[in-house]
């Protein structure tokens, strides 16, 4: 019996570790090779890329997972179970070691043989898919990671990381330097002063002082299965809800696909604390768990997702196009699909900046709400995203303050959201309100803001701030390649039709541009970074499906 420490809410027996049948066994067989095991044979180790897939026939085996101070427990396998977790289908390096307890015969299937066997066998897909799933939502609720992660509350950089890791449902152990009373023997060992923190620790060896995303994202092997050399059939650039479904359609199609995201999967959406509106979501469904189901399906298809690094230009003067991302590498794809989203608009504050990430933040999820519990909050903004943050962040903390510029929410926000809001006597309403101005010293501590009906100026308490107002298009990348608005929103089909503006702007085939292409041929434009967009999950779903349907025919022209 496998003793994965799965959440109470699963049933390990017979989800995250089935017994498969005899039957079951025997149309694996021909996916691979039998081979003869002894007991203390170590089958893969942390760090390893290319891992096997393992079904006993008999024997047993231990899973564990070594550590600074030795090896900790993960499972045991018995005969009819099989190994590995999600890094099976991502192509990620392996995050535990697997050794041989008792003598056997295993049966081995490489990597590339298994996740064309989940393509194609549903039956058995399935089983695999939960199970790894699972097993991954297990290393995560126990921080059973490869990465140790030591720093403070009190340090931006440290929440950006516990956020990168979180939201790319990386497991990880974070010690906590405010309250954890053996992190100075760490931070001994490892020479680390106090001014380099955060301090990642990858595989127990690797040591990182205040690292960003894209160096823990290159320490993990987040991208090492990923060929740069390659001309794909189509990238797409950025994973939020239209990027993924784009990704699982032209993967799931046989399109040979990448997907390229800075931070995490999901875009804004993927840090709503609950989407209640998103079809066939009758409960709700969080933005990150949306995104991580979605994720692990272009993954089943063997779309490429490439996580940490970002696009910085396109060069758009012959076909295939290519991508220069900021490390200088660039990749090429017959067809793009631009799904960036937009950011957050930033108020005009003088030192907005010194406080992001200690007291200002533009997303509310379960770590960022760990820090206003019993605390009076503000949320600033008027359409479901910040809704949603302020119906979420009433449930720990004091009292929130919504302020909105506009006299209603009617106009922006789902009348479900503003029904739960003017209900709720944790949340109050202020209207044609702004901050204008923030203070503290090492931290947030108090704001002002204005109320533009009386003119009149109040300064309060606060010291946790969400701002979830108006959004921009990160576009520059594009300039000088496709059409863009006056508010840097990318044209698409009939928008392009009658501009006369730079050369951007002019359609050069003698066919009219599809209904989500841009100025340039084979570059289409999904969700909220496309002009006229519906800012809905369901509708940027809806784009990205119908983008590769578009691909699909843009490739038939080549």
């Amino acid at each position: 019996m496998s003793t994965w420490p799965a959440p109470s809410v699963l049933d390990p027996r017979t989800q995250a570790f089935p017994v498969l049948t005899d039957a079951q066994i025997a149309r694996l067989r021909s996916c691979g090779k039998s081979r003869a095991v002894e007991p203390s044979e170590i089958l893969f180790q942390p760090g390893d890329t290319h891992v096997p897939f393992f079904v006993l026939l008999s024997g047993a085996m231990e899973i564990v997972q070594p550590g600074l101070a030795g090896e900790n427990p993960v499972a045991t396998h018995v005969a009819g179970e099989f190994t590995g977790e999600i890094t099976m289908i991502s192509g990620q390096r392996c995050l535990v070691r697997g050794r041989v307890t008792e003598p056997g015969e295993f049966l081995e299937i490489a990597p590339d043989g298994l996740r064309a066997l989940v393509a194609k066998d549903a039956e058995l897909g399935e089983i695999f898919m939960r199970a790894f799933i699972l097993r991954r939502l297990a290393l995560i609720s126990r921080g059973q990671g490869d990465v140790i992660l030591m720093g403070s509350r009190h340090s931006a950089n440290t929440l950006r990381l516990r956020e990168f890791l979180s939201r790319n449902a990386h497991p990880y152990t974070y010690v906590d330097l405010d309250t954890d009373k053996q992190s100075q023997a760490l931070l001994d060992r490892f020479d680390v002063r106090l001014e380099d923190v955060p301090v990642v620790i990858c595989y127990g060896q690797t040591v990182w002082r205040n690292p960003t995303p894209q160096q823990v994202a290159d320490c993990l092997g987040f991208n090492v299965s990923i060929d740069t050399s390659q001309v794909r059939d189509v990238i797409i650039v950025g994973a939020g809800p239209s990027g993924l479904a784009a990704a699982v359609y032209a993967a799931s199609e046989g399109l040979d696909s990448l997907v390229i995201e800075t931070n995490a999967p999901g875009g804004q959406a993927g840090s709503s604390s609950k989407i209640e509106n998103y079809l066939g979501f009758p409960t709700g469904v969080s933005g990150q768990e949306l995104s991580a189901r979605a994720l692990a399906q272009a993954q089943k298809f063997d779309a490429k997702i490439m996580v940490g690094h970002r696009v910085v230009r396109l060069e758009c003067s012959r076909r295939p196009y290519r991508l220069v991302l900021d490390n200088g590498d660039k990749v090429a794809a017959k067809a793009v699909i631009i799904s960036t989203g937009a950011q957050y608009n930033k108020p005009p504050l003088a030192n907005l900046k010194r406080f992001e990430g200690q007291g200002v933040y533009y997303g509310a999820t379960y770590i960022e709400s760990q820090f206003c519990e019993g605390a009076d909050v503000i949320v600033v903004g008027g359409g479901n995203s910040a809704g949603q943050a302020a119906v979420y962040l009433s449930q720990t903390a004091r009292k929130v303050y919504v302020l909105v510029r506009s006299a209603s929410l009617s106009g922006t926000m789902s009348r479900y959201l503003i029904q739960r809001i003017t209900e709720n006597p944790g949340i109050e309403m202020h209207y044609k309100t702004e901050i204008v101005a923030l203070d503290g010293d090492a931290k947030l501590e108090r704001v002002t803001w204005r109320d533009a009906r009386t003119g009149e100026t109040s300064t309060h308490d606060v010291c946790h701030v969400f701002i979830m107002a108006g959004a921009s298009p990160g576009t520059a990348w594009l300039q000088g390649c496709v059409a863009l608005d006056d508010k840097g929103f990318i044209l698409t089909g009939r928008d392009l039709d009658g501009l006369n503006g730079d050369s951007a702007a002019k359609w050069p085939l003698s066919r009219p541009p599809l209904m989500l292409e841009t100025s340039l041929p084979g570059v289409f434009a999904v969700g909220d970074v496309r002009s006229g967009n519906v800012k809905r999950v369901a509708s940027a779903v809806g784009e990205g499906a119908i983008a590769v349907h578009l691909v699909h025919r843009v490739l038939a022209e080549m």
